[in-house]
């Protein structure tokens, strides 16, 4: 769209997709270390641009010489055999079309009402499915897909890093994200922001620039316009961070710590705690981070298995936590050796917790007192880290053997 023409509707074409735009009519609250705040980010801008969303050249791919362009890219960029593909944020589905002609199984998602029916009249009769829903979580359940298509999409979202790491969730063992983005003027997002984000997780990145070809544009351009292919890895054997709980008693009390300065739910109480390093085992480690973190010098023979939890945190890897309990008294009297971590150490009666705890902490201490000993706490990405007392419970609690093996 040329400068001087309706601003609002320049306003109303962020989070779906973005193209051809001049940068002095894109919204104010965008800039270009990416994100958008709530005013650009309402579905009432992209219902109101739905039905003159395609005269864009490469939004409604109307023009035979961007249509074949797009087409090309899509090929490449596309398994060479028909597969599941999932659409973010695609806007009236003329990317989707592109992909389901070439033989894939698709399903589109955009937030915009509008702009989702328009993608189901362009793809009806063609088996695609299409969701209104977040592009950054979007509504497919457990689903997994060969394919994640993105386009101008992630430079409008509040916090990019997060949306990529929940889109790499969606992808099965082989398959590939594949990100459309650009800078235009003081909008987008730079290639190498997303690059560095997908490099620590993906095998190999594909960064493609896309300015020079004014076939996908239906002009030149001279902004930065890229595409960012980044490939899953075959299935490799499933590994863990072990992480260690401990948990010390005086009497009907347990000692809890108040976490500062660490960037992972500071302000929140949590019990003394770690991972196990490198050669260590989980005894070895509790009684390491217990002389860190409290001072206490522990002894194995103090030590009891409290209580086995495999967690997951938001948008975090899993993890297996070994809850241990020793006596108060035993390894002498605990104090806070860690007051650049640590904000407090404090006594607080186990059967009347306190809610501003780390979630998964909390599920844990009450399945301890509860005497269970198995337990797997598994977040969604959107919980929120702190326990919620008001909110769903994700603690499964795992049956234990109760006697020995049948015919012993």
């Amino acid at each position: 769209m040329a400068a001087g023409q309706n601003n609002a509707r320049t306003a109303q074409q962020g989070a779906s997709q973005w193209s051809s735009h001049d940068h002095r009519n894109l919204p104010t609250t965008v800039n270009v270390s990416g994100g958008c705040d709530d005013r650009c980010m309402t579905t009432d801008y992209w219902d109101a641009a739905a039905d003159t969303f395609d005269e864009e050249p490469d939004h409604g791919l109307l023009d035979p010489v961007v249509r074949e362009a797009w087409a090309g890219r899509i090929e490449e960029w596309l398994p060479d055999t028909p597969s599941e593909v999932l659409d973010l944020g695609c806007g009236t589905g003329s990317l989707a079309l592109l992909a389901v002609e070439q033989g894939h199984r698709v399903t589109a998602v955009d937030r915009s009402a509008r702009m989702a029916e328009r993608a189901r009249m362009k793809l009806a009769g063609s088996g695609a499915e299409v969701l209104v829903g977040d592009a950054a979580l979007p509504p497919v359940g457990e689903r997994r897909f060969d394919v994640v298509l993105v386009r101008h999409v992630v430079w409008a979202l509040p916090d990019p890093e997060a949306a990529l790491r929940h889109w790499w969730t969606l992808l099965r063992p082989g398959g590939r994200l594949v990100l459309i983005e650009g800078v235009w003027g003081e909008a987008g997002i730079p290639a190498a922001r997303l690059r560095a984000a997908l490099e620590s997780v993906a095998d190999a990145v594909h960064h493609e620039r896309l300015s020079a070809d004014a076939s996908l544009w239906g002009r030149e351009v001279t902004d930065e316009r890229y595409a960012l292919v980044a490939h899953v890895g075959p299935p490799r054997r499933h590994t863990e961070v072990v992480d260690v709980h401990l948990i010390i008693r005086r009497g009907g009390e347990v000692l809890l710590a108040r976490r500062a300065n660490t960037g992972y739910a500071d302000g929140l109480l949590n019990s003394p705690s770690g991972h196990a390093e490198d050669g260590e085992n989980v005894l070895q480690a509790v009684i390491r981070e217990a002389r860190e973190e409290t001072g206490v010098e522990l002894a194995p023979e103090d030590l009891r298995v409290a209580l086995v939890m495999q967690h997951r945190g938001p948008g975090a890897q899993p993890r297996m936590g070994w809850f241990f309990e020793a006596e108060y008294g035993a390894g002498g009297e605990p104090y806070n050796r860690e007051p650049d971590k640590c904000s407090e150490l404090g006594w607080f009666p186990l059967d009347a917790l306190p809610d501003d705890m780390v979630a998964y902490c909390r599920a844990g201490l009450d399945a301890y007192r509860a005497g269970e000993r198995f337990v797997v706490h598994w977040h969604e990405d959107d919980d929120p880290i702190a326990y919620d007392p008001e909110g769903e419970s994700r603690a499964v609690v795992l049956a234990a053997t109760t006697g020995r093996p049948a015919g012993r």
